[in-house]
Parts: structure tokens; C-alpha cells; sequence
């Protein structure tokens, strides 16, 4: 079933997301080399507190940590462990909290210690570009499959595939809410988009196929031919007025 939030709720869910949004962008302006994939998780706890909200993922169905780390050919859900990190590391970092009963959830991507190489830079560029053509979509009467066709037409057009098994989602008083937000699909397809509903978009595009894997942690997920892999998410609200970015990061460079 899909939940309508009021406006009392996404004010909540405004406050989550503000929270996402300044803990992802200090994590991605801390993030050095040689740091290992555990200290970035550490230092999200630690903000995570300080802003007094809670974790969203550390226990969610059992995951050990509040930030899923994914490091080049890994495409979600990255436990953080001893890996270090690496100059020229393509570095995706997913993160969510909970205010009040209510959750933010958002992804970037970024290089790590250096400037991207020209592929690097391609395909961060496009994965986010796809994201805001999503976004662009979540219009009050538009159906949820134009959400999906303007990210993997997108995708597709710039040599690039979209992850198939790993969706968006609704998002509330739960981490994964109904409808299902697949990265492809036809257009005029699926549920009519009203106001209130609170979507969490997240195109992950690989460099090679669209084929992934998960690891024998039960969680990491790996492109199947080991090209790299890039994430972007923002939690997006579908108002009158058009599509509203709650995870929005100020003052942070674009790919765009």
C-alpha cells in the first residue's frame, strides 16, 4: 500500500533528510586516502548523534553498520570494513537516519583523492544527470514508469547500463515503502503520482553490462563483469507545486 504523507510528516521527513544531506556532504569533504572504509562509518555514527537522530541501516534486517560503503565495482550496500581507500578510488557512499519515526535516505558518488579520469568523470556525470531526469518526472499525475524511462533512456543514450535487480522505493515510516522504483521501463506504465507521496530515487548505472552479484557477506553488490559502478539518490516529494528535492546538499558541486 502506498502512504500519502501529510504535511506534519514530511515536515518531519524534511528534518531527517536535512540531516542525510549535511552528514553526506561532510563525509564526502573528510573522505583522504588511506582512511579505511570503516572510519568513514565511524565518523557518520559519530554525526549522527550529534544531530540527534537515529541510524536507518545499522540493524536494518541485520546490516552491521550506519553507512554502506562502495568502493568501484561494487554497486550497493558496501559493508565498511579494514579496506583502505585508494587515490583514484570511485567511491559511493548510501545513507539514511530516522527523525521522529520518519526517514531520509540518499547516495552520491565522487573520486577519491584525485581527479577523475574521463570515463570516471562520464560516468558520474551521466548516473547523476539520470537522477535529476527522474526527478524531473515525479509530477503530480505522471505515471511511476516515467521516472524509470527518463533515467535509463539517459543511461542508455551515453553508452551506459542501468542495474535492473536493485530498485527506488517509497519512503515514510519505513526504509522501503511501496511502489517499487525501477531504473527502467516504458513510459505511461505503473501508479499515477499524487501529492504526498515521498519517493526515494537512486539510478545505479555501470560502466560494462548490467549484470551484478552479491558478494558472501549477504550484502555487497558487485557488477558481474567488474566495470565500475556509480550511485546517486535524493528522497523526493511529489507536491502541486512539482517535485520537491528533501536531500538536497547546499554548496556542493554537480556532475552536471
Amino acid at each position: 500500500m502506498i502512504e500519502i504523507k501529510s504535511v506534519q510528516e514530511i515536515k518531519k521527513m524534511k528534518i531527517a533528510c536535512k540531516a542525510v544531506a549535511e552528514i553526506l556532504s561532510f563525509l564526502k569533504k573528510s573522505t583522504e586516502v588511506g582512511m579505511t572504509t570503516k572510519e568513514l562509518d565511524t565518523l557518520s555514527e559519530k554525526l549522527i548523534y550529534e544531530k540527534k537522530v537515529k541510524p536507518a541501516f545499522k540493524g536494518y534486517r541485520g546490516f552491521p553498520a550506519c553507512l554502506c560503503v562502495s568502493v568501484n565495482e561494487q554497486v550497493v550496500h558496501g559493508i565498511p570494513g579494514n579496506k583502505k581507500l585508494k587515490k583514484g578510488d570511485l567511491l559511493s557512499l548510501d545513507f539514511g537516519v530516522i527523525y521522529e519515526g520518519y526517514y531520509g535516505d540518499s547516495a552520491l558518488s565522487f573520486i577519491v583523492g584525485h581527479p577523475p579520469t574521463q570515463e570516471q568523470e562520464k560516468l558520474l556525470r551521466i548516473t547523476e544527470e539520470s537522477l535529476y531526469k527522474g526527478i524531473e518526472q515525479a509530477q503530480v499525475g505522471n505515471h511511476i514508469s516515467d521516472i524509470s524511462h527518463a533515467v535509463q533512456k539517459h543511461v542508455e543514450a551515453h553508452g551506459f547500463s542501468v542495474v535492473r535487480e536493485f530498485v527506488g522505493h517509497g519512503i515514510g515510516r519505513e526504509l522501503h515503502e511501496d511502489p517499487q522504483i525501477p531504473n527502467y521501463g516504458e513510459p505511461g506504465e505503473g501508479i499515477l503520482l499524487k501529492e504526498g507521496m515521498v519517493l526515494a530515487i537512486e539510478p545505479m548505472v555501470n560502466f560494462g553490462k548490467s549484470e551484478v552479484r552479491v558478494l558472501s557477506d549477504g550484502w555487497t553488490v558487485v557488477t558481474q563483469d567488474g566495470s565500475l559502478s556509480a550511485h546517486f539518490e535524493h528522497t523526493v516529494s511529489v507536491s502541486r507545486k512539482g517535485p520537491e528535492i528533501l536531500t538536497e546538499r547546499e554548496n556542493e558541486e554537480s556532475y552536471e
